[in-house]
């Protein structure tokens, strides 16, 4: 009896150490195969010290012109489980800078990230832009292959999905990627390279149900690479006529012309202003407003009831003095129609020398 027990120990034995070989000679495959996950996920394949810079338009941010934006992962935090992320934002000329931490489940933009209060701006920019799709793909992620990600929230919006390859070069370089597709209006598409942390590009519209869509949000990767990047320095662009500007609601095209090109502080501008619809056609019987304003948005001075009868306005301002100036531009009818509680302005920037 004793005998036999010690053989069923033996064989006891033996087979845990078998079983316990084969483990160890399966872990690495299962991990391969878990590794080469289709998965992808806004954050996916970031790494420390390297950068990410991005041409971005949104029509939320600054009337939707284009604007560049810089990510630099300098190093991980363990302990808060964050990336920490010098961010450099150059708008017009302007350079500002502060610090994101970016959150490793998503890549969020954390609320105590040290940012100055005009990045703000821009940090919202960021999470509507960039990091739009961790709505539906934060860790572990979505397949690349899947059916569909998800449905957009919005009352008839089609599914997001991935909708096919496609190779994209950008000043960046050449990417294999996916297709990321969605529709309500207009076709949108965001570009994916599963090795980056953030698509590659996207072009996508505003929800709307009637007329043509205007843009939402556009981006594209300009620069890539390691180490920290060169601190942008800020440079003061002058701009030149013609502006063209689209409402939010992307109902009016705005387009601003002056003389002389130049605009010079106590010298008279001549001003003109072309309206037209989200088509491109001149809008008739027009009235509007202008407001103009300093460097920092304070208002200097206001002006309503502007007549455009023919679709073009007119009007004449003298500035006192130099420096960076806004010129706001609030249609109030169109068509000899009042726009109810609909606001439909655009800003321009200009420089006063």
């Amino acid at each position: 009896m004793i005998r036999r027990n010690n053989v069923k120990k033996l064989t006891v034995f033996f087979l845990i150490t078998i079983l316990g070989i084969s483990t160890l000679q399966f872990s690495p495959l299962i991990q391969t195969t878990f590794g080469q996950s289709e998965n992808w996920y806004v954050g996916k394949g970031a790494k420390a010290d390297t950068y990410y810079t991005y041409e971005i338009r949104n029509a939320d941010t600054n009337q939707g012109q284009p604007f560049t934006m810089t990510i630099y992962f300098k190093e991980y935090n363990s302990t808060g489980q964050y990336w920490i992320a010098p961010t450099y934002v150059v708008d017009s000329g302007n350079v500002i800078n502060g610090t994101f931490y970016l959150s490793n489940l998503d890549l969020t933009a954390l609320g105590t990230s040290p940012i100055p209060p005009e990045m703000n701006e821009y940090r919202g920019a960021y999470a509507t832009t960039l990091g739009w799709l961790t709505a539906f793909v934060p860790q572990p992620g979505q397949s690349l292959s899947a059916p569909s990600w998800g449905k957009i929230a919005s009352i008839g919006g089609s599914e997001i999905k991935p909708s096919g390859n496609a190779k994209v070069t950008t000043p960046a370089g050449s990417f294999d990627t996916t297709l990321i597709s969605y529709k309500k209006g207009a076709t949108s598409n965001i570009y994916i390279d599963r090795n980056l942390p953030y698509p590659v590009k996207a072009d996508t519209y505003a929800d709307v149900t009637t007329g043509v869509a205007p843009i939402q949000y556009t981006y594209e990767l300009k620069d890539r690479g390691t180490g920290q990047p060169p601190l942008p320095e800020t440079q003061i662009e002058v701009p030149v006529p013609p502006l063209n500007l689209q409402t939010p609601r992307g109902t009016y095209n705005l387009q601003l012309l002056w003389e002389p090109t130049e605009i010079k502080a106590g010298n008279n501008t001549n001003f003109g202003v072309i309206f037209s619809d989200d088509r491109n056609n001149i809008v008739e019987r027009v009235t509007y407003g202008y407001t103009v304003m300093d460097g920092n948005r304070t208002v200097i001075d206001e002006f309503t009831n502007q007549r455009a009868n023919e679709g073009t306005g007119q009007f004449t301002y003298t500035f006192d003095t130099p420096g960076p100036k806004y010129l706001q531009v609030i249609v109030e009818t169109a068509s000899g129609e009042d726009l109810g509680m609909f606001v439909e302005a655009a800003t321009f920037n200009l420089v006063v020398q």
